[in-house]
């Protein structure tokens, strides 16, 4: 018997909801898929168009999650892309995606690269947080 049937959410620090927005649902195409607030705190996710999971909760560091000193140190860590990559977004037209995205503002950190293991770039998002976009090769 398995233990887990699915991952449903996964996290992504970010300093602002509204640009995170921005970005996440009108830059790279991603949809909202849960916004609520409740005494101060906003639980936001964004995911694939159509696809129920996984959600990436897009979370600003700060009360009730963290105190105040730790949410500073997590601001800086993230502003100096310390975060590592936060997640690779699957896609069947790496050079297209890339393309379009440029298109729309997206800075790139690297640009997509036919290699061994598929054709993929990389970015970061206004806060930092390296993301990688992957057009995987067929494994025999």
């Amino acid at each position: 018997m398995k233990n887990f049937n699915a991952i449903t959410h996964a996290h992504v620090w970010v300093l602002d909801h509204q640009e995170a927005l921005d970005f996440y649902v009108g830059k790279l195409g991603l949809e909202v898929k849960a916004d609520y607030t409740s005494d101060g705190f906003r639980w936001l996710t964004v995911g694939v168009t159509g696809e129920p999971v996984p959600e990436i909760t897009l979370d600003v560091p700060g009360p009730p999650v963290m105190d105040e000193k730790t949410a500073e140190q997590v601001r800086d860590l993230l502003t100096k892309g310390a975060t590592g990559v936060v997640m690779v977004l699957r896609t069947d037209d790496c050079f297209g995606t890339y393309e379009r995205l440029r298109a729309k503002g997206v800075e790139f950190t690297q640009e997509a690269t036919d290699r061994r293991y598929g054709i993929d770039c990389g970015l970061r998002d206004p806060f930092g947080n390296q993301i990688r976009i992957l057009q995987p090769k067929a494994w025999s």
